[in-house]
């Protein structure tokens, strides 16, 4: 179960529609909407690095538009491909390894106190590991054909949940940023617990499940096959 309902997604998407059919009108490519988004986020990981903190969030939240976007305009204008398919993918990566390397990056250079900075950090790479094996656990569990939309912290929520904080509350009230230590730690735990649940999920439905087909070796040296076949 998610933290945001799906009939909630499914309104946000809704909404963006006409957005999507506009650009779609207008000949704008899947890939390109994929990019600016990259673009964006990338933005946000330098504005968190530089103390921007607020710049940062709304740039986070405003990439999340961009990937559901990218996505609306691959479905409805009958542009879905492997290849898009491939590079969303990668470039969410990208844009996670951005975000968090400007964060930790605020945490070592930033007015955060001494005594915290060593947690701080802990966080911010524990966060950036675990939101990537979110998407990792999903991706590796559909291509052994096990459905995994399991877990509190999907893509929306981890944005989300990071993002807007950001935006309202900036570095923080009082020891400046203390409170977004605190929204750090929060994501990583949440994107922990979310990583456990798929594996737990993968598990349970995996349990008594054939394996899947050993994919076969390749030669590496020609006439390797030809001389095992001799008996060589």
């Amino acid at each position: 179960m998610n933290v945001i309902p799906q009939r909630v997604k499914d309104g946000f998407v809704r909404l963006t529609g006409p957005l999507a059919r506009g650009l779609i009108r207008g000949g704008v490519q899947p890939n390109a909407i994929t990019t600016l988004g990259t673009l964006v986020v990338i933005g946000s990981g330098v504005a968190f690095g530089t103390g921007a903190i607020r710049l940062g969030g709304l740039l986070l939240l405003l990439s999340g538009l961009f990937d559901i976007l990218d996505g609306q305009v691959a479905r409805q204008g009958g542009k879905i491909t492997a290849f898009g398919a491939f590079y969303d993918s990668t470039l969410d990566r990208v844009g996670e390894g951005a975000v968090f390397s400007g964060l930790i990056f605020y945490f070592v250079t930033g007015p955060l106190p001494a005594a915290l900075k060593g947690g701080a950090i802990a966080a911010g790479l524990v966060a950036l590991v675990s939101s990537l094996l979110v998407s990792y656990t999903r991706a590796r569990a559909e291509a052994l054909g096990v459905e995994c939309k399991v877990g509190i912290a999907a893509r929306a929520e981890r944005i989300l949940l990071l993002g807007f904080p950001a935006m309202v509350f900036g570095a923080g009230p009082g020891r400046p940023g203390i409170l977004l230590f605190g929204i750090v730690a929060v994501f990583a735990f949440v994107s922990a617990i979310t990583v456990i649940q798929r594996v737990a999920h993968v598990a349970r439905v995996a349990r008594g499940a054939p394996p899947p087909s050993p994919v076969p070796k390749r030669e590496t040296l020609p006439g390797v096959a030809a001389a095992r076949r001799k008996g060589h």
